[in-house]
């Protein structure tokens, strides 16, 4: 796996997105030199081709990211996939005609673009094809050994399994139990771990830090880790696959005297300088859409336009949430309140929170003082959320779908521990990128 903007991703995904982009340029370098009059040189160097190709696949990969094919790419319906070439390719066309009829000119000439996106069409599908069934396959992964057993060790077996694009395999687990209740083979005792790592050949040994294993070889796991071996604790890599710090795995140790567990105070202090930017920029673009909402607000239903929700802050300092109102008072919410919550446009006067030093852009988003209480007391170290500013945005909205249960209220708390852990401005960007395209296309 490979760690971007503070989030670890997938080799073989960076591996499409560069194939998938090489592929892309061949084509409509291909249908250039099929179709222009030009000598190709010319048109690459003396006519900006070089420039206008580059454009054009940024769309293209653009489309495909914002239909989610670089997020889950196993091709499920092989109709399915080239309906979302077809859509994505579509919507070039009416971009390409939109800038000719404006007078902005084009981006590719008329037969390069055809041609070039008739290639596209055919070659990148069947690229796709080939490499979630061939690739993923012959990949293998890293092997990993696990040494004990714990519920986040066999959330962690189960993921693998059903997620090979991860590059990760299991070889099993190694107990003094005779049965973990998980999947993964039992390889045996703890006191057969050479034996193991001489038949197996592991890549990796993941160590459970929530039951750890009675009779731990330490000086023997510090010995294969200084010849090379790599070793790891459960929670480590429960963090890099789920993209979450896990409130199991966790020993309280860690959070009391580990510095990874708290934000930078250089970052917090960058965050604040640049959420108070944006916040007074979106703020002089959305005015006008601000007060569209308010007059409909006002004329839809009766009671007053903005509504005001105690909330807990930053180290639990409460607050005056300020949002669009989006039910009657006493009844359920109302039509209109549906589709400002479903754009989000209930959320914009937030704004003026964070142009108030009372929220940021990004964060944990805020909770009700009186559910904070009640779950402080059901959730272990459920104030460490309050660490930071409370946001519009965060890591746990772009991640998560329910947030109904007790169970989702703890996943929500794993997300916001990663975002506080790993807190800075490349993952506040990748966040409100994902907000974006979540918002634009009607997703969590």
């Amino acid at each position: 796996m490979i760690r971007l903007f503070k989030v670890s991703i997938p080799s073989s995904a960076v591996a499409l997105v560069l194939s998938e982009a090489g592929l892309l340029f061949c084509c409509y370098l291909l249908a250039a030199w099929l179709v222009l009059d030009v000598p190709l040189e010319v048109f690459l160097f003396e006519q900006g081709g070089y420039w206008h190709i580059a454009f054009v696949m940024g769309i293209i990969m653009a489309g495909l990211y914002f239909n989610d094919l670089y997020e889950n790419y196993r091709v499920g319906s092989r109709i399915r996939l080239i309906q979302q070439f077809c859509l994505v390719l579509g919507l070039l066309f009416l971009l390409q005609s939109a800038l000719s009829y404006a007078g902005w000119g084009v981006l590719l000439p008329k037969w390069t673009m055809v041609y070039g996106s008739l290639l596209v069409l055919i070659v990148l599908p069947l690229w796709r094809i080939f490499f979630t069934t061939m690739l993923l396959k012959s990949l293998g992964g890293q092997k990993l050994l696990f040494l004990g057993s714990s519920p986040a060790m066999h959330d962690i077996i189960a993921h693998i399994s059903e997620r090979p694009e991860l590059g990760l395999a299991v070889l099993g687990y190694l107990d003094d139990a005779e049965d973990a209740g998980t999947d993964a083979p039992r390889l045996g005792s703890i006191a057969q771990l050479d034996e193991v790592i001489a038949e197996r050949h592991p890549a990796r040994i993941v160590i459970s830090t929530e039951q750890p294993p009675q009779g731990l070889p330490v000086e023997r796991l510090l010995n294969l880790r200084l010849g090379g071996l790599e070793i790891e604790e459960a929670s480590a890599t429960y963090e890099a696959i789920f993209r979450r710090v896990s409130t199991r795995d966790l020993p309280p140790p860690q959070l009391i005297f580990s510095n990874e567990m708290s934000p930078r105070v250089t970052n917090v202090a960058l965050q604040s300088a640049y959420s108070l930017l944006l916040a007074v920029m979106a703020l002089v673009i959305a005015l006008p859409v601000m007060a569209v909402v308010a007059l409909i607000v006002k004329f839809i239903s009766p009671g007053p336009v903005i509504y005001r929700q105690q909330c807990a802050g930053r180290n639990g300092a409460l607050f005056s949430l300020y949002k669009f109102r989006s039910m009657q008072p006493g009844a359920p919410i109302t039509t209109v309140g549906k589709w400002l919550r479903k754009l989000r446009l209930d959320e914009l006067p937030e704004l003026f929170n964070v142009v108030r030093g009372e929220m940021s852009i990004v964060g944990p988003r805020p909770e009700r003082q009186e559910f904070v209480a009640v779950l402080e007391e059901r959730i272990p170290y459920y104030r460490q959320r309050l660490s930071v500013k409370p946001g519009i945005t965060g890591w746990a909205q772009i991640n998560q779908r329910d947030h109904d249960k007790i169970e989702d209220s703890i996943e929500k708390l794993e997300y916001d521990r990663y975002y506080i852990k790993n807190l800075s401005i490349s993952l506040d960007a990748y966040i409100i990128f994902h907000t974006l395209k979540a918002t634009l296309l009607g997703g969590r």
